[in-house]
C-alpha cells in the first residue's frame, strides 16, 4: 500500500487551545536546541480527534531519539521557560515483562504526554512478544501496531495525517478494524 497523507486543515481535527499550546511548546524546544528529531503524535489520540471525540493522552514517537533523552531535555527546558509540569517519569524497558521499549512520561497543560522512539520489532516463529526491537521508520513502527485506525499519525512538523498503511483513514471512516499487516 502506498501511504496517504492529508493536510491538517484538510480533516476534522480541531486543535484545543491546550493541544495547541503543547505542540506549539514542542515545536519550540526543538527549534531552540537545534535537534534533528521529527515528531508525530501517533495512534488514539490521531485516531479519536478524526473521529472529533476529546483525548488527553497524547503520544509522540521521535524519529532519531529516545523518548527519555527528548523528555528529560524537554523537562528542563520547560522548567527554564516556567512552564508548569508535574513532572518526569520514564518506564525502563524490561524484556522479561514483555516491555521492549522505554517509555518516558511528561504531564503539561492537562494532557499526560507519552515519549517514545518510532521502531520497527522482529518476532520468534508462533510468539507475539518481539524478539529484538529497533528504531524505525514511521512506515515500519505503523506496521507493527494493532490496527490500521491506531496507526495513523499527526506530524508536528508538517502538520500532515499520515496514513502509512493506506488503509487507515479508509478504514477509519468505513468504521472497519483491520490489521496493518495479514495476522498471523
Amino acid at each position: 500500500m502506498q501511504p496517504v497523507f492529508r493536510a491538517l486543515r484538510e480533516t476534522n481535527i480541531i486543535l484545543t487551545e491546550a493541544e495547541q499550546s503543547i505542540f506549539n511548546l514542542l515545536r519550540e524546544y526543538v527549534a531552540e536546541r537545534s535537534l534533528a528529531v521529527e515528531m508525530r503524535v501517533a495512534g488514539g489520540w490521531v485516531r479519536d480527534k478524526l473521529l472529533g471525540l476529546d483525548s488527553h493522552d497524547v503520544d509522540v514517537a521521535l524519529d532519531r531519539m529516545t523518548g527519555e533523552q527528548f523528555a528529560v531535555g524537554l523537562h528542563a527546558w520547560l522548567h527554564a521557560h516556567q512552564v508548569r509540569c508535574s513532572g518526569l517519569g520514564v518506564i525502563q524497558s524490561n524484556p522479561d515483562r514483555s516491555k521492549h521499549l522505554e517509555t518516558a512520561t511528561l504531564h503539561f497543560n492537562g494532557h499526560s504526554i507519552d515519549f517514545v522512539n518510532l521502531r520497527s520489532e522482529e518476532y520468534a516463529q508462533g510468539s507475539r512478544i518481539p524478539s529484538a526491537v529497533q528504531f524505525g521508520t514511521p512506515g515500519e513502527d505503523a506496521a507493527r501496531r494493532d490496527c490500521t485506525i491506531n496507526a495513523l499519525f499527526l506530524n508536528l512538523s508538517t502538520e500532515q495525517v499520515e496514513d502509512w498503511t493506506g488503509l487507515g483513514l479508509t478504514d477509519l471512516e468505513g468504521r472497519l478494524i483491520r490489521t496493518p499487516l495479514a495476522p498471523r
